[in-house]
């Protein structure tokens, strides 16, 4: 599996704009990071919709008062919490269900 860290997209930015790193950088950062604190806000549900590319949503859990511990057995209680998810827009989920020999030959 390979793994694409940020300054991966810094670079792909970097070469499709010609624009100067440092400020693709700061723009690639800020954009993360907003997204990031507009995902951990307080509100119980959320969700930004990036057109052409997905949605992300904060959904609630519901709390499990039997749940088990594995390791040792023991039952105890998992409060509710928000957890993020993604599902994918049009074009990036029709980009994925092109047969994986396709994708490899390009």
């Amino acid at each position: 599996m390979r793994t694409f860290i940020k300054r991966d997209v810094v670079d792909r930015v970097i070469e499709s704009t010609g624009e100067r790193p440092e400020r693709v950088t700061a723009v690639v950062n800020r954009m993360f990071h907003t997204l990031r604190t507009m995902l951990s806000r307080d509100d119980l549900e959320l969700r930004i919709e990036i057109r052409d590319f997905g949605v992300f949503e904060v959904r609630p859990t519901k709390s499990k008062p039997r749940a088990r511990n594995p390791k040792t057995n023991e039952v105890i209680f998992v409060p509710a919490r928000r957890k993020a998810h993604f599902k994918p827009g049009k074009l990036l989920r029709n980009a994925l269900k092109a047969p994986v020999e396709e994708t490899h030959a390009r």
